[in-house]
């Protein structure tokens, strides 16, 4: 289980907000946790929440993905409507409890990320409409991370993350990056935070400090 619960993560600025009602009105009412907060604040502390009752069976994929889409996308006008999409796309889920599969396990290694994200971005098994990399690694980030061990961690990769990428992390200033460039990425993160003395997600929260 994370530990994240009514914490703040170091690194991390500020909540994102999103309109509740806005967002509630337009996705299915089997997607939405109810553990969300309706004060319209949402931290990483939130999602990991949620992902924790994912791993527990006691939230759906279709919760766990409609907590990370709000808080990627927060208060972005045409985030509902996409997220209504992917939803659309998998109505029980299975696609997504697929993908997810390999790093739903208390240790997840670097062959179950590679898994995860291959099966994310491969249409025969679980790629879903508007779901691109810089989603699905913040899915797997929330389902995926274990604080407090170290090591090789999911971690979020997106056109903001990359474009402020130095070239040792091994990873292109695109869209669209193949699994071995993520797991390049979080290698390169792994040592900076052993360096540093930090979790592998404050490497990233630093990389855009202002996001």
């Amino acid at each position: 289980m994370q530990t994240t619960e009514g914490v703040v993560l170091p690194g991390e600025r500020a909540p994102v907000r999103f309109n509740m009602d806005r967002w509630r009105a337009g996705l299915p009412p089997d997607a939405w946790p109810d553990t969300l907060p309706a004060t319209g604040e949402l931290w990483r502390r939130d999602v990991f929440a949620v992902a924790d009752a994912y791993r527990a069976g006691s939230a759906s994929p279709r919760q766990l993905l409609t907590a990370a889409l709000v808080w990627a996308y927060g208060p972005i006008g045409y985030g509902p409507w996409r997220a209504a999409r992917s939803l659309d796309a998998d109505p029980h889920g299975k696609r997504l409890a697929y993908a997810l599969e390999e790093v739903s396990t208390p240790a997840p290694d670097e062959d179950a990320l590679r898994t995860a994200y291959r099966r994310f971005r491969d249409p025969d098994h679980a790629r879903l409409p508007w779901l691109g990399p810089g989603l699905c690694t913040k899915v797997l980030y929330f389902v995926g991370y274990r604080r407090g061990v170290g090591g090789v961690q999911p971690l979020i990769l997106d056109r903001v993350v990359a474009g402020q990428l130095p070239a040792e992390a091994g990873v292109g200033r695109r869209n669209g990056w193949s699994s071995e460039e993520w797991l390049a990425y979080l290698r390169w993160a792994a040592e900076q935070a052993r360096i540093r003395g930090v979790e592998p997600d404050a490497v990233e929260m630093a990389v855009v400090p202002d996001r």
